[in-house]
């Protein structure tokens, strides 16, 4: 097996407030192949953003990291601020949800996307601007266009143009946070197509977070479904979305009309609750207050991730050989032996 080109190990994310700590991400050990097509999604709040901003350190002075996360076999949270530079663009790239937010309103969208190709690859002005009008051209959009400013583009424009920020310097990860959330349905599909004809032409490997799981799994390869600041369901795109292992994949995937089922439209599928306040879990399983399966031992059993089928793995009892009938049971061993976790227990 190759190596992966990213891989989180670990990785716990907690917040400081005036409340005490607030942990967002709390142990996630995920991998990424290079030229593979990520998607985590996630209710808001599941901690699939702090994850992406994480990666490249962009989290504000009140986050706490702790574990490892690996690109191209460095970790990138020990690295020193001259090298993380030097890796930030050319290595991995973002492409923000909110591009108008994103974007510098006073200097033109030319001399913004020339910018990391002008500090990283020290190329004289003349090349740069032959590659801003290669990049717009590759994102759809009329090299002429360079002059202007964000607020002269439509919102689909700015998008475009973020993505031709994040390719600028060639890096090998592009992380898409949520990049279609403020666009109509047809300019959001054009973008959609745009990031899957791109990445398949570059061979860019893909790291896309999403809460509309359709989106992710028409454009990614696998899925990653985050709760509570957990990775509870990983595995083949189409697997997790159509035949999901874990409740919560479940409710996700059908909050969503399908298209062309007017049932499904007229009938919305939705879940019931919120997702729980992250400084005060509920021991256990952290979804069993919202679960429609819900057992009684979820009262007390925190499943990690179990192989449910082949390459997909789902944290929950109901994926156990056993439904976690061992842990009513009392029998230690065999929850070890699940990967399951009760109050008290130190297993990770």
């Amino acid at each position: 097996m190759t190596e992966p080109l990213l891989s989180f190990e670990g990785l716990t994310v907690t917040y400081r407030s005036q409340g005490g700590d607030v942990p967002a991400v709390r142990g996630v050990d995920l991998e990424l192949a290079r030229g593979e097509k990520l998607g985590v999604a996630g209710e808001s709040g599941s901690g699939k953003s702090t994850l992406a901003l994480a990666l490249l350190r962009l989290l504000p002075p009140t986050a706490t990291v702790t574990g490892r996360v690996l690109l191209d076999g460095e970790d990138l949270l020990a690295m020193n601020w001259g090298r993380l530079r030097a890796v930030r663009w050319a290595g991995a790239s973002i492409v923000f949800q909110g591009a108008m937010h994103s974007l510098n309103p006073v200097h033109t969208i030319g001399d913004q996307i020339a910018e990391p190709i002008l500090l990283h690859e020290k190329v004289g002005e003349a090349e740069a601007s032959r590659r801003v009008a290669q990049l717009l051209d590759e994102v759809g959009m009329p090299p002429a266009r360079a002059g202007a400013y964000p607020h002269e583009l439509s919102g689909g424009q700015r998008q475009r143009v973020m993505i031709a920020m994040a390719l600028a310097c060639r890096p090998e990860l592009i992380i898409a946070d949520e990049p279609t959330t403020a666009l109509d349905v047809m300019i959001q599909a054009q973008i959609l197509g745009l990031i899957d004809d791109l990445v398949a032409r570059t061979g860019i490997s893909l790291l896309m977070i999403s809460h509309d799981l359709s989106v992710l799994s028409d454009v990614c390869d696998r899925l990653a479904i985050m709760y509570a600041g957990r990775v509870v369901e990983v595995g083949p795109a189409d697997a997790v979305h159509q035949r999901a292992k874990h409740p919560y994949s479940s409710a996700l995937a059908a909050a969503f009309p399908t298209v062309g089922d007017p049932a499904s439209r007229l009938r919305p599928r939705g879940l019931a609750g919120d997702p729980p306040d992250p400084a005060s879990l509920p021991t256990g399983c952290t979804f069993h207050p919202r679960c429609p399966s819900r057992r009684e031992v979820c009262d007390v059993v925190d499943p990690q991730l179990w192989p449910a089928s082949e390459n997909h793995d789902a944290a929950c009892v109901l994926v156990l050989p056993d439904e976690g009938a061992s842990l009513a049971r009392g029998d230690e061993h065999d929850n070890a032996e699940h990967g399951i976790q009760t109050e008290g227990s130190v297993m990770g």
